[in-house]
């Protein structure tokens, strides 16, 4: 703080005269006979001069501005008090000019105690008339709010307000040392950034904006003059309402003649700021994510609130958290993409009204940052209300009987992202991902292959009594959709086709427990209680049979953000809603960081998203995709190279789609999350099911941006150790396996015959022929005669995509 120099005879004689003056005060409020006798004054004098003059100040509670990546879009504004400390250089003069006129008309006169004020108050209220004079000083009522904002207990609050002369006299001590150490100027920013104007407005710069929607540097006579009035009643004087509105006007125009007196402004300045129509919005500042900017984009603001409460850095419990987020003064640029944001928006509302009761659920994020660029659902954030409601019964038949509401089109439930009771949706064959990956780190090459039957018996032990088990035994026995066999496939034609029957078999193979730990590794958290369960060990993971299939829970943001590790060449970065924090005075705060960490070896990343090119309709060099692909359209309408996967549960209780370039990954769900159980069929490629939102969304964030390709995955674990199928055309069935067994494959006969220039019943050739991965299925094929030519080509007898499933079995998707 700056000093300024002061006379210290006027010092001394200030410090004497209040002494003085303060026994004289106390006396009176005890022992009014008493209360100008010498030995009061003595009294006070030495009370007074034993006053404390360190006045510890704490930053008033400041308001928080939450933006959009680009740093200037508004998001939302978070605050206990609606405040923003700004420079008297940033505040219109006029402003300063009529606090002093309204206030202290000798505030650049005095020490910080108005000697003569203090003793003209005290013969007037001795008097016993019934106008009070409180000759308190602009430096006296600063030291005031104070003592109040810097209170760490409620008693110190009341303390620092009560109408006592123990509190006079503490004010006048400190006041004198303020304005020693403070310029005047000092003092006027600091009184102008406290004061409470009404209307939930603390401080000049949030009563500008309140009540004029304007800076305070551009504020008007009749408008300073006007907020000047209203600090000493603010609710008296609130010009927002019709009995307050001319309490306002006239308080208004004494501060304009005030201002005259003190030669401030000129008479004529005067008279045409009091004939100017007084005009005020009264609009309070939205407060909390259920008044963002945007309506819609309520539901990442909740994100960023959740996360951060859980953040240490600000607080060792979730309270302190919030206080410091409400009251902080922090400019925070979040990750919300405006562009990636209106396009999810879009797409979902489009794909489902926020009427219905099924949410299409859509989380973009980042690869390489894990910053979460859109959340998007077809809800209103908001709460319900309960004397109004209108939300519709709830979809569960049980809680509709007893009369409960749903959670649409109004809901407040992190929806999106997990938690407070939400632990998340099924999303199917998009988890095949997380065998592919275990897998390819065990050293299986993406051309290994499996002859894929209609139904596989498992090793997998389950409950006897379930759809799921072969029928008189306990073993899990899954089934592709449309019950059809997959033939022989590798892992791009499986994930492709999304055969069930090749990706159990392959997860048996490497390990559950392997692949459910890849899961966890890329960001799968498991919040279900059943979940959790299944994977807390290496031995309930190991029997965890249909996990491949997507039986576990996720949300939309897990799922995107897994998948933007593969994108990432194996990079894990933590979801994270904030780029850039910075505190009231500027400084940037290392916590918006991103959070990374390679978790996934880049080949095996690399080769993972070669297979995931598939299923979604593009092509690298390397891959060998097959003839079905569950979500062909997607690179198509994205327009850029694109990789992903959709997956639906049982009955189509849930759809989802996930679908990724290098720079976003979008991953969305369709379901009911306040039943589960739905009897609801979730679509994905019609106009109304998940498919549309989330390759509408990434097309749309796509949009300006440079197309990336993604880097192919390199010889070796792309093909493996290649070796040479024997050939065996026209040999005998038990020829034919002895020789390709014993070459390092495993011989399968096809269960249908083929024409063929080969006797019936012989070899009409096998498939793959020519050359296959070491160990991998050789399908024998078996010629029906008739003189039919050509090499036998692969099994068309590959799955379609999204068709019904039976009962107990996760179909492809």
């Amino acid at each position: 703080m700056r000093k300024r120099d002061h006379n210290v005879l006027t010092n001394a004689a200030s410090l004497l005269i209040c002494g003085l003056l303060a026994g004289v005060v106390v006396a009176a409020a005890a022992f009014p006979a008493v209360a100008m006798s010498g030995l009061a004054a003595k009294a006070g004098a030495e009370t007074f001069g034993a006053l404390p003059t360190e006045l510890t100040v704490a930053r008033a509670p400041q308001i928080t501005y939450l933006l959009a990546k680009d740093g200037k879009t508004p998001l939302a504004t978070m605050y206990d008090e609606n405040r923003r400390d700004v420079k008297l250089a940033d505040i219109s003069p006029y402003m300063a000019k009529a606090i002093v006129a309204a206030e202290d008309h000798d505030f650049y006169k005095h020490n910080g105690v108005d000697i003569n004020g203090v003793a003209r108050a005290f013969v007037n209220n001795q008097s016993g008339t019934n106008s009070q004079q409180g000759a308190s000083t602009l430096t006296m009522q600063y030291v005031r709010l104070a003592i109040a904002y810097s209170a760490t207990h409620p008693a110190d609050v009341v303390a620092a307000t009560e109408d006592t002369s123990a509190r006079k006299l503490r004010e006048m001590r400190y006041a004198l040392q303020i304005d020693k150490e403070l310029s005047k100027d000092e003092i006027l920013e600091r009184y102008l950034n406290i004061a409470s104007f009404g209307n939930g407005a603390y401080g000049v710069y949030a009563a500008s904006q309140v009540y004029f929607g304007k800076s305070p540097k551009n504020l008007t006579i009749p408008e300073a003059a006007m907020l000047a009035g209203m600090v000493k009643a603010p609710s008296t004087n609130d010009p927002t309402t019709k009995s307050g509105y001319p309490l306002a006007l006239q308080r208004r125009d004494y501060v304009i003649q005030n201002m005259v007196d003190i030669g401030a402004i000129t008479k004529q300045e005067a008279e045409a700021a009091k004939a100017t129509k007084l005009v005020v919005k009264g609009k309070r500042a939205p407060n909390g994510c259920v008044a963002t900017n945007v309506k819609e984009w309520g539901f990442f603001c909740d994100y960023f609130y959740r996360w951060w409460l859980q953040q240490e850095t600000f607080g060792s419990t979730s309270y302190d958290r919030e206080r410091r987020l409400k009251s902080g003064g922090y400019t925070i640029v979040t990750t919300l993409d405006p562009q990636a944001q209106r396009g999810a928006d879009k797409a979902v509302r489009k794909s489902k009204k926020v009427t219905e009761k099924e949410a299409a659920m859509v989380a973009v994020v980042e690869p390489g940052t894990g910053r979460v660029r859109a959340l998007s659902v077809n809800r209103n954030y908001k709460l319900d209300d309960p004397k109004h409601p209108a939300n519709k019964p709830h979809s569960d038949p049980k809680q509709r009987d007893k009369g409960k509401r749903g959670n649409y089109p109004n809901t407040v439930n992190p929806l999106l992202t997990g938690g407070d009771g939400i632990t998340g949706y099924q999303a199917g064959s998009t988890f095949k991902i997380f065998t592919i990956v275990a897998a390819l780190e065990k050293g299986i090459p993406l051309s290994y292959t499996f002859n894929s039957p209609q139904q596989f018996k498992s090793e997998y032990i389950i409950d006897s009594s379930s759809p799921a088990a072969c029928p008189g035994t306990h073993f899990y026995c899954p089934t592709n959709s449309g019950l059809k066999a997959g033939g022989v496939q590798n892992m791009w034609s499986a994930f492709s086709a999304s055969t069930n029957t090749f990706f159990v078999p392959l997860q048996q193979k490497v390990g559950a427990e392997n692949v459910v730990d890849a899961a966890k590794r890329m960001g799968i958290q498991f919040r279900a209680s059943n979940d959790a369960d299944f994977a807390s060990t290496k031995d309930k993971a190991h029997q965890w049979g249909a996990f491949t299939l997507g039986v576990s829970q996720t949300t939309p943001l897990e799922l995107a953000n897994a998948y933007a590790t593969l994108a990432a060449d194996g990079k894990y970065c933590e979801p994270i809603p904030v780029q850039e924090i910075r505190d009231p005075d500027g400084k940037k705060l290392d916590i918006a960081n991103p959070r990374c960490e390679k978790r996934i070896s880049t080949e095996v990343a690399r080769a993972a998203v070669d297979v995931a090119r598939c299923p979604v309709g593009d092509n690298s060099p390397t891959t060998k995709c097959g003839s079905s692909r569950t979500a062909a359209n997607v690179r198509g309408i994205v327009g850029a190279p694109v990789a992903g996967k959709s997956g639906t549960t049982d009955s189509e209780k849930t759809a989802a789609l996930v679908a990724m370039t290098k720079q976003y990954s979008v991953a969305g769900i369709m379901a009911d999350p306040d039943w589960p159980q739905t009897n609801e069929k979730m679509q994905h490629n019609q106009p109304h099911g998940i498919n549309p939102p989330v390759f509408e969304t990434l097309r749309d964030a796509m949009k300006g941006k440079k197309d990336i390709n993604f880097e192919p995955p390199g010889q070796k674990i792309s093909v493996g150790d290649q070796r040479s199928i024997p050939d065996v055309k026209c040999a005998s069935v038990d020829t034919a396996k002895s020789r390709i067994n014993g070459a390092g494959f495993e011989a399968v006969v096809s269960d249908q015959r083929i024409a063929s220039s080969c006797p019936a019943g012989s070899v009409a050739g096998t498939n793959p022929d020519g050359r296959t991965i070491k160990g991998g299925v050789v399908t024998i094929q078996i010629s029906s005669g008739g003189g039919g030519g050509g090499r036998p080509g692969n099994n068309p007898d590959t799955p379609p995509g999204n068709q019904p499933n039976r009962p107990g079995n996760r179909p492809g998707g």
